[in-house]
């Protein structure tokens, strides 16, 4: 996949860390000036670091829009876990960038998480230092300062997460996790900065809003933007940190790297059968996924809970709709999710492994070959012995495929050199 093209001046000043690092000069020098030549005080120091926090997490979701790698999200998870396996995307024209569907899967979540982030950073920094607002001077140099923090994350996103090719490396959830360092910065500076004063000069019984900004000093000030600068350089020097968690026998969580973007391949030898599950088997599914679910029916407790309301009332019209409501959705989503999951997916036996191939797009979803499995087991359940039908069970060091409702399963276990275990403990001749 390509990167963004860039004009040759851009492509050098791409190389390195240099547009990481401009970009926290720029969002450290900046305060700086302002404590030691423009007179800030605490109020308009905490409220540049707060807007910087907003237009961090801003830019990215823009990274997280965009990023090259599938998010990594919970199999099981109801019509999530089956769409994120499907790894489409939406090519943007003239680029090499991607939309991945994992990606819009996870910013409906992400974005929510990020403001309540930022709101609750607010509140406990410039909602404490700043209560009375600041002071007009200072209000128009945090404007400024601010349009420039935001002109350099701009600018360091387009130069070196698209111009480098930086999101390719990057799903969305590790595009966003910048964010909360830096919130974590900030915070606990404010924190520091906060209990300090109002240790020396709050009497015993005053609220906390009753702290003047003017009396953090110069040097806990300066002090405050240290520690935001060592934050920010441990995130520019954070693939060195991962390299140390990759090389010791510690686990630090620096190491982590997102699922690979290529395709998984779908080639097959010899002679190939497709086996999928029969419509009875499909339906049959749909309609026992809440037994698996309970989660389910609570989509379906508020509009019970007012179809009881309305039938205090007579109105019973309402009332038979809120409940045609209560039992549709409930089992309309399990029907979606078990469809994605197993109905719409065709298991390709080939000489050389299984594959499980989306019937609506064509992709291939997995693939296991000849003693990738540590197990193999054929069960059947009480829906499979009604229906006629067995389940087979992959085994895998570290995850497990389950292909249920299959009216033959020889196809998919003749694949494997391995004796599969019967539901009467008995195993393959």
């Amino acid at each position: 996949m390509p990167s963004v093209s860039l004009p040759p001046r851009l492509r050098a000043l791409a190389r390195g860390r240099r547009p990481r690092a401009l970009s926290i000069a720029a969002a450290n020098v900046l305060p700086l000036v302002g404590v030691v030549a423009l007179d800030w005080n605490a109020a308009a120091l905490m409220a540049l670091y707060w807007f910087e926090l907003g237009i961090t997490a801003g830019w990215a979701l823009v990274r997280a829009l965009f990023a090259g790698r599938p998010s990594e999200l919970d199999r099981d998870g109801l019509v999530v876990g089956p769409l994120a396996q499907r790894r489409a995307g939406l090519s943007i024209p003239w680029t090499g960038v991607e939309i991945r569907l994992s990606s819009l899967l996870v910013l409906p979540v992400a974005a929510p998480v990020l403001a309540a982030v930022w709101g609750v950073v607010g509140v406990l920094t410039v909602g404490v230092v700043a209560d009375g607002g600041l002071a007009p001077d200072a209000l128009d140099t945090v404007t400024l300062a601010v349009l420039a923090v935001f002109v350099a994350e701009g600018a360091t996103t387009l130069v070196e997460y698209f111009g480098r090719g930086e999101y390719r490396d990057h799903s969305a959830q590790t595009a966003i996790q910048g964010v909360f360092v830096r919130g974590a910065a900030i915070f606990f500076s404010a924190l520091f900065t906060v209990t300090v004063v109002a240790a020396g000069t709050l009497e015993d019984d005053a609220p906390i809003s009753a702290l003047d900004p003017d009396a953090i000093g110069l040097p806990l000030l300066l002090g405050v933007v240290a520690v935001k600068f060592a934050f920010d350089l441990s995130g520019l020097y954070g693939d060195r940190l991962a390299a140390f968690d990759e090389s010791s026998s510690l686990d630090l969580g620096f190491a982590y790297d997102p699922p690979a973007a290529e395709p998984v391949d779908g080639s097959l030898t010899g002679t190939v059968r497709t086996v999928r599950q029969s419509r009875r088997s499909r339906l049959a599914g749909a309609l026992t996924t809440p037994l698996g679910h309970p989660g389910l029916w609570y989509l379906a407790a508020v509009p019970a809970l007012v179809a009881a309301l309305f039938a205090i009332g007579g109105e019973w019209a309402t009332v038979a709709a809120l409940l045609a409501v209560a039992v549709v959705v409930p089992l309309g989503v399990a029907a979606l999710d078990h469809e994605l999951r197993y109905g719409l997916v065709a298991y390709r036996a080939g000489d050389d492994a299984l594959v499980a191939r989306d019937r609506l797009s064509g992709a291939t979803l997995w693939r296991v070959e000849p003693w990738d499995e540590t197990a193999l087991r054929v069960t059947r359940g009480r829906l499979d012995r009604r229906l006629g039908t067995a389940t087979v069970v992959i085994e895998l060091r570290d995850d497990e495929y389950r292909i249920p409702g299959l009216a033959d399963p020889e196809p998919v276990l003749s694949v494997f050199d391995r004796r599969a275990e019967r539901p009467d403990g008995a195993t393959d001749d």
